[in-house]
């Protein structure tokens, strides 16, 4: 963030506060309500959900509208809504910021967060907790919309936690299931690990600044040492790992699956992974002083792309290919994240492509996993474009999206971010051109496992096109994948984040052009669609368990170890720390129970005692005199 000093809201910007107190309402309601009137809102509870968020999809554009007529240095507000809380020199008030950066964020998330209520409401029409769902899915819109409105890293841990509890939900919604149960606590508590990263770092940044406010911190971080800062961007990139699923803690996302598909859509498009994206974008104030954070940053998150890539060629599960798909797409965006000002405003604009479009994919798993019993294994599916055209159709837009086929938006928005990333280093650019080769591989093996090849539908299975309330968010999903590209048209991307973000600074001379970029980028992918026809397409489909490439699973890896440590902590509690605060006790009463012994009550022995402690004195005299 630059260091503008935002306005005071007025007008419609007062109505900021709405747009997080609709979906709360809808919760809160739905929650409390149900128990008292069952029958009511089980029949008319989850259009309630779906309202209410559309309302707030409706109040975010009236907002954005509102921004887009006022001068660049003007679009920058805060409502103060109400005093937190104070103690000491924090004081921390309850304030919403909107500008540039969160007015995108609201529109993606309302806009596609109602486009998966109103799916939802086919999806899970038999489903005796449906009322429940439906609240639970508001509280996840939200806590969402606090995260992205908050002005300050209090207020934006507030909605951290938020989505963690909501996703805690969701995930386990099915509960019952073992599976599911444990796919929650997973979540929940790999999600901690890095919410102690965004604990850390407020306190640091609270006793640098002596504020948790961005705007305060951002117009004061150019004093703070080189050092501070580091360590700042070090405790926040902990915090985008957890919650954006980036390597190290990236091994609850593929579990997360056990939830419903619309919340699988939810936390993987429009919501939870693209909060971590967020922090470091919202913080490009520290990141921008310290290179040795955003190096972090982009180790991690190529590290990251390239195993989430990984993981999509090996798994049958089709929602697993998608949720490696998107662990492997939010390593993009961070990457872009890591390169600075360069990046920024790309990595913000792949964000909101791949919202559109990997939305739209996993409903559109949904709809086959609806048409086909809730089977999710591919093998078990082919030739379904047959007998579901329109979810078919609707799903190859965001397959061509994601693989970067020209003229989508997945084609100028991870094309931008390889651009970027060869001007950074060549090696890096080269890496994120073997990821997006890679994605062409895994997302071509899905479309034919799926949609071609030859049927081999279980006996009973009998596909069908899913009605109109689920394929109606999958056609404007569609469209958005494939027109999305065009918030790229004369810069407008960058040109509006650049007060949060700052311009995008121009190509190095003798850098190669960006057209350049683009060809090789369609060779790779082109290679990557090729080898998946030529090893799935051209080949009978194998019962067994698909292994392309040896992976391991990353449990393999980090789980014993961590075992091994927690363990030894245990230990060492028990005996060392326990020992020693509860064994000095226990060892002074047993040398007070020694001279115990010695008050007898007896004359004769204090009598003894005394003539022994005489002789000693007697003794210890002649010693020294000698």
């Amino acid at each position: 963030m630059t260091a503008v000093d935002p306005g005071v809201a007025t007008g419609v910007f007062h109505l900021l506060w709405v747009v997080i107190a609709l979906p709360l309402a809808g919760a809160t309601v739905l929650l409390v309500g149900r128990p008292l009137a069952p029958a009511a809102f089980d029949r008319f509870g989850h259009w309630l959900a779906v309202g209410l968020s559309s309302l707030s999809f409706v109040l975010s554009v009236v907002l954005f509208v509102a921004d887009l007529g006022r001068d660049e240095g003007e679009r920058q507000v805060v409502q103060h809504v109400y005093q937190w809380f104070q103690t000491g020199r924090l004081d921390v008030g309850m304030d919403l910021l909107y500008d540039p950066l969160s007015a995108l964020f609201l529109l993606l998330i309302t806009g596609v967060g109602s486009l998966i209520h109103l799916y939802s409401v086919g999806y899970m029409a038999h489903d005796e907790r449906r009322t429940r769902f439906f609240a639970y899915l508001n509280l996840f819109v939200a806590a969402m919309l606090m995260l992205v409105l908050a002005e300050n890293y209090v207020a934006l841990f507030l909605g951290w936690e938020g989505v963690g509890l909501a996703s805690y939900l969701l995930i386990g919604f099915w509960q019952a299931r073992p599976s599911a149960a444990a796919a929650a606590k997973k979540a929940f508590v790999m999600n901690r690990v890095g919410d102690m990263g965004i604990s850390m770092a407020i306190a640091l940044a609270f006793v640098t600044f002596g504020s948790t406010s961005f705007t305060v911190i951002s117009a004061q971080a150019g004093d703070a040492s080189h050092g501070r800062m580091t360590a700042l961007g070090l405790l926040l990139l902990l915090g985008a790992c957890g919650k954006s699923a980036q390597v190290p803690l990236q091994a609850w996302l593929l579990d997360a699956m056990e939830g419903p598909t619309p919340v699988s859509a939810l936390i993987h498009a429009a919501t939870m992974v693209t909060a971590g994206v967020y922090l470091v974008v919202r913080s490009s104030f520290v990141f921008d002083l310290s290179s040795t954070a955003r190096t972090a940053v982009v180790v991690v998150a190529v590290v990251t792309l390239l195993w989430g890539a990984l993981l999509g060629c090996v798994k049958d599960d089709i929602k697993k290919v998608l949720a490696g798909s998107t662990m492997s797409q939010i390593g993009y965006m961070m990457l872009a994240a890591g390169l600075g000002p360069a990046g920024y405003a790309f990595a913000i604009f792949h964000l909101l492509t791949h919202g559109f479009f990997k939305a739209n994919m996993f409903l559109g798993a949904g709809s086959v996993m609806h048409g086909m019993a809730d089977d999710v294994n591919m093998k078990h599916y082919g030739a379904l474009r047959k007998a579901m055209p329109v979810t078919f159709l609707t799903f190859a837009m965001g397959y061509l999206a994601i693989i970067g086929f020209p003229g989508f938006s997945g084609f100028w928005s991870k094309d931008k971010i390889i651009e970027a990333a060869f001007d950074f280093r060549w090696y890096v650019g080269v890496l994120a051109l073997i990821g997006a080769g890679i994605t062409a591989f895994y997302m071509t093996r899905l479309m034919l496992l799926t949609f071609f090849g030859q049927r081999r539908w279980a006996d009973g299975v009998h596909p069908h096109e899913s009605p109109r309330v689920m394929t109606g968010p999958l056609v404007v999903l569609a469209a958005l994948s494939a027109l999305g590209g065009l918030l790229l048209l004369g810069s407008w991307i960058q040109d509006w984040l650049a007060p949060v973000v700052g311009e995008v600074p121009h190509a190095e001379e003798g850098a190669p052009p960006g057209w350049l970029m683009s060809v090789f980028a369609v060779v790779v992918v082109a290679v990557g669609v090729a080898t998946a026809w030529a090893y799935v397409g051209r080949r009978p489909v194998a019962p067994g368990v698909t292994r392309y490439l040896p992976v391991p699973h990353v449990e393999d890896v980090v789980v014993p170890p961590g075992l091994q440590v927690t363990r030894g902590v245990v230990t060492t509690d028990r005996y060392a720390v326990d020992g020693l605060l509860s064994g000095g006790p226990v060892a002074l009463a047993a040398l007070a129970g020694e001279f115990r012994k010695g008050q007898n009550g007896y004359v004769r022995s204090y009598a003894l005692s005394v003539l022994g402690g005489s002789l000693v004195v007697a003794l210890a005299l002649l010693v020294v005199n000698w």
